[in-house]
């Protein structure tokens, strides 16, 4: 293969930039995506530990209230049995158990009658239910730091006050464990976030900078180049592919054109040749005027075979390109071979070749021209190069096969080698055997280019003996199954 000419200018000389570079990482595309996935996970796990720490320290209140309530609703009852005398004993009893709840009995003036609280906030005794306060026990001086509780404040008879409580500290040590685990993992899971975000992309933007880089190669001209891929299928990996089948393709097309240009230069230098020589030849000798009739019909000739070759260059080109598949229409295959047989037959005749066609009707969507075109060829290189005089066998079939409505154009003569058969569909390829008959080598390489544009393919097969070309078309989808029938 020949690498293209590189392209000039400043576009072909600029570098390739790379983008693996920390300032440069993280202005990409890749970062801010993994950032602001990072940031909606901080948010979610915020939410979460947040709900889990309101929805215990729920809890824990709701238990604290249940037991304060239950003690004031006995203490209550012993006040009923025993009058103030004997609420005192027991809450003094209680008061020194270890681990006591809070409490307080006191007159209506606020003097403490007895309990474990200290020291209690103005005016908290005349608020009566529940109530969040700051105390010290009595144990504590006033140096001390006051204690935080949850109590409910309850008048008796006679103006009395109760008051039953119980401390909020380990509500509050759940809070602040709640508060402290809920800081560390977001630092933490930002710290790790970003991390791995700048490893991540780091490791995808490398493989972009290797595609980059190759692609600058191939931008210079090295259309063997093709980008690199990590073989873990993953959608660089499949854009890489696609990219570099499609590179394959602009490859064969150059290759190509190259051939085809030199192919060109080649085969049509003979026969300008000849035409100038004829020419030349009737200048320079003169003499009758069917002299003259003789050298310009020999002129014309050559100049109808340059057309011919270039019609079928640029019924090709057309083919390739896929132009003609705006005219594509409906058709019966078994038609068009009909039809073309019957144009042949004369010929066929004169070379004492028998010419027979089995065609069952199958349709197909394409360019009637192109494939009456295609199946002209057909015959006529097998009348040419497969017909071996008396004796000779042309056979056309039209049938449909396993989805695909298929031309089979079928001879005896010498057949092409297996080694030739991808060979001769290239353009002016002409095997030894053929070259001293008339042809420009441009029937198959048509009749190819045509299958591809109808998404078929041309194959060739040994005919034991001779030569079975069979275009391979995909039928129509409203084509009825018919069984052949012969003509």
């Amino acid at each position: 293969m020949t690498a293209a000419p590189a392209p000039s200018g400043a576009a072909a000389a600029k570098p390739a930039r790379r983008i693996s570079g920390f300032r440069s990482l993280l202005s990409t595309t890749a970062f801010k995506i993994i950032a602001a996935y990072l940031f909606i996970f901080v948010l979610f796990a915020g939410f979460v530990i947040g709900w889990l720490g309101f929805a215990t320290q729920r809890q824990l209140t709701d238990q604290l209230t249940e037991t304060i309530t239950a003690e004031v609703r006995g203490l209550a009852e012993q006040y009923a049995i025993g009058g103030i005398r004997r609420l005192v004993e027991v809450v003094d009893e209680r008061s020194n158990r270890p681990g006591a709840s809070l409490y307080l009995v006191a007159t209506f003036a606020g003097v403490p009658l007895t309990g474990n609280i200290g020291e209690l906030p103005a005016g908290t005794l005349a608020r009566q239910g529940w109530i969040e306060t700051d105390y010290r026990r009595a144990d504590e001086s006033t140096s001390d730091r006051p204690h935080r509780a949850i109590a409910q404040v309850y008048g008796l008879p006679g103006n009395f006050r109760l008051l039953v409580g119980r401390d909020l500290e380990e509500r509050d040590r759940m809070r602040e464990i709640f508060g402290r685990g809920f800081r560390f993992s977001v630092a933490v899971a930002i710290v790790l976030g970003l991390l791995g975000a700048y490893f991540v992309t780091r490791r995808v933007l490398k493989r972009v900078d290797a595609m980059t880089e190759m692609s600058r190669r191939i931008m210079e001209g090295d259309l063997t180049g093709r980008l690199p891929t990590a073989g873990s299928r993953d959608e660089l990996d499949r854009l890489a592919g696609s990219v570099n089948d499609m590179l394959a393709r602009i490859e064969a097309l150059m290759a190509g054109m190259k051939e085809v240009s030199d192919n060109i230069a080649h085969d049509l230098k003979t026969p300008l040749t000849r035409l100038r020589n004829k020419a030349e030849e009737a200048l320079r000798v003169g003499g009758s005027d069917a002299a003259y009739r003789a050298a310009l019909t020999g002129i014309i000739e050559e100049s109808d075979g340059l057309i011919r070759t270039f019609n079928a260059l640029l019924m090709i080109a057309r083919a390739e390109a896929g132009n003609q598949r705006e005219g594509m229409v409906r058709l019966d295959l078994a038609e068009i071979a009909r039809g073309v047989a019957e144009l042949y037959e004369p010929v066929a005749e004169e070379a004492h070749v028998a010419l027979t066609v089995t065609a069952a009707p199958v349709s197909v969507t394409g360019n009637r021209e192109l494939l009456g075109q295609v199946v002209a060829n057909l015959v006529d290189n097998a009348l040419k190069y497969g017909a071996t005089g008396e004796g000779g066998e042309v056979a056309v079939t039209v049938a449909a096969e396993d989805g695909e409505a298929v031309v089979t154009i079928a001879d005896r003569g010498p057949g092409i080698a297996d080694a030739d058969r991808g060979r001769v569909l290239d353009r002016f390829v002409r095997l030894e055997t053929s070259r001293s008959r008339p042809g420009s080598g441009l029937g198959l390489s048509l009749a190819a280019a045509v299958a591809r544009l109808h998404g078929g393919r041309l194959v060739l097969e040994d005919n034991r003996p001779g030569l079975k070309v069979a275009l391979r078309l995909p039928r129509s989808a409203d084509d009825p199954s018919v069984a052949a029938r012969p003509v």
